[in-house]
């Protein structure tokens, strides 16, 4: 099925002037969003106060477990919109079920979907995927009527009952972030000595694109949803009005739909002209839409994120990027050109990266300057291949792959060069030692590319002499490293 835009009817209005029912009763908990004050709980809560509840919210990640909330909740629902956060928020049901035996658990997101027949085996009442809000009102309503038999609810997987994710157009409200943590409490804008306060919006969801490796493509078959443009400059607006100084689009990639994005950025800098902001787009949309990158650095965009994932054709091509190795050059190029600091990510451990491909990476790193742009973890991601992966359906992974370990929400697969999985836990032990004793970027590279050429017995590279001056000028960045 081609990939379809769909365009969503909005209400800005709150509907928070009902009759609210009972407070307390239903608990939305969000565990980790990569220091992002939590849209996953955001905007759910917002669709439940406008059919009338009055929502609780948890977020484990800076306030630490609640158990007074926990206890009198009936309904938990836990966002999980990435693969740390369910990891985190298994966990966490594991602990309510201690404190609060009898409330129901309900996992919804993005890895709700793809790991529903263990979540509901070990950890949840009911799972929910795709759009998920709507589902999740209709569910409160059941559970609230009677918490022990509820009827089949579409988009909603429970015990005997599985639904495929609900992927329909829903009626967006403004989110709802009164009763979050203030932004100051999660991650800044960092560019030099100066910080400044982050907001997150999402001005779509779901992608037009169906990249193997990544989660998306298997809970949102190809279809894009459309936040309305009035609902995310609202939502900007009461996080301007809370003190940020920044926003991150958080869509999976912002130029899926330029037209929509265009204009609200546009709208954002005529009315708040010191606003800055980041975002997140392929390599294949910015050689598409290079000529947009000049007016997006003037309309404030600071950097911009791209899942690079690989310099190496043959990685690329078994993850069907849609972008070549010389494609990555040349968007660098688009994006240096227009002012604007490129950050790439990448997946360093498949089962085709070759011993010369990392070290290749390490050098494109070094040689381009982009030490200052590249998170540390990133050295050490390891491809993650969950239930549900598009890459299950394609032949090229099927001799590395082994069983599946429910409990880690991934398929175990071995690298055929016996040198790549013992350097893929040197490198992780490395990193995070590093990162939590404060080592700068460039001391983590450094010791990243000596363990990389050790293992593959090439000679380590002359220390260039920018490199160690490199963090005095740091790129512009948010203090929470990106990952998944």
């Amino acid at each position: 099925m081609e990939g379809a835009i769909i365009h969503h009817p909005s209400s800005v209005v709150n509907s928070s002037s009902r009759p609210l029912r009972r407070p307390g009763v239903i608990l939305l908990v969000s565990c980790y969003e990569l220091g992002h004050q939590p849209a996953g709980v955001a905007s759910p809560a917002a669709f439940l106060e406008s059919a009338g509840y009055r929502p609780d919210t948890l977020d484990i990640s800076v306030e630490g477990f609640d158990r007074r909330k926990i206890a009198r909740a009936l309904f938990v629902g836990i966002s999980v919109p990435m693969h740390t956060a369910l990891r985190l928020g298994v966990r966490i049901a594991r602990r309510i079920r201690q404190v609060n035996p009898d409330c129901h658990v309900c996992f919804y997101g993005l890895y709700a979907a793809l790991n529903s027949a263990y979540l509901l085996q070990a950890a949840a009442d009911s799972t929910i995927g795709g759009e998920s809000e709507e589902p999740l009102v209709a569910l409160v309503r059941a559970v609230e009527r009677d918490p022990l038999q509820g009827p089949d609810i579409e988009g909603v997987s429970r015990r005997g009952f599985a639904s495929s994710p609900f992927l329909k157009r829903q009626r967006f409200h403004l989110p709802s972030r009164r009763g979050l943590p203030p932004l100051e409490r999660y991650a800044h804008l960092e560019m030099g000595s100066e910080r400044r306060k982050a907001g997150y919006v999402e001005a779509s969801r779901g992608c037009l694109h169906r990249c193997l490796h990544c989660p998306i493509p298997p809970v949102f078959n190809g279809q894009l949803f459309v936040v309305p443009a009035e609902i995310v400059l609202a939502d900007v607006r009461q996080q301007v009005a809370a003190g940020a100084a920044h926003i991150t689009f958080g869509d999976p990639d912002f130029l899926n739909g330029p037209s929509h994005s265009m204009r609200i950025a546009r709208s954002l800098h005529r009315e708040f002209p010191d606003l800055t902001f980041d975002f997140t787009a392929k390599v294949e949309h910015v050689l598409k839409h290079r000529a947009l990158f000049p007016e997006l650095r003037k309309l404030g965009c600071l950097f911009m994120i791209s899942a690079v994932e690989s310099l190496s054709d043959r990685v690329l091509r078994n993850l069907e990027k849609g972008h070549s190795r010389a494609d990555v050059f040349s968007a660098l190029q688009v994006v240096r050109d227009s002012g604007i600091a490129f950050r790439p990510t990448w997946v360093s451990f498949t089962p085709w990266t070759e011993m010369p491909d990392y070290l290749d990476m390490l050098d494109f790193v070094q040689t381009q300057e982009l030490i200052e742009h590249v998170d540390p973890v990133q050295y050490a991601v390891r491809l993650l291949v969950p239930p549900g992966s598009s890459l299950l359906l394609r032949p090229q992974i099927k001799p590395y792959l082994g069983a599946l370990d429910p409990a880690r929400f991934s398929y175990h697969w071995t690298h055929p060069d016996s040198r790549m999985d013992p350097l893929h836990r040197q490198i992780c032990a490395v990193v995070e030692q590093a990162v939590a004793g404060g080592a700068e970027r460039w001391q983590v590279f450094c010791r990243v590319q000596a363990l990389a050429c050790q293992a593959g017995g090439a000679r380590v590279p002359a220390l260039a002499p920018w490199i160690a001056l490199s963090g005095r000028n740091p790129a512009p960045r948010l203090t929470e490293p990106w990952f998944c």
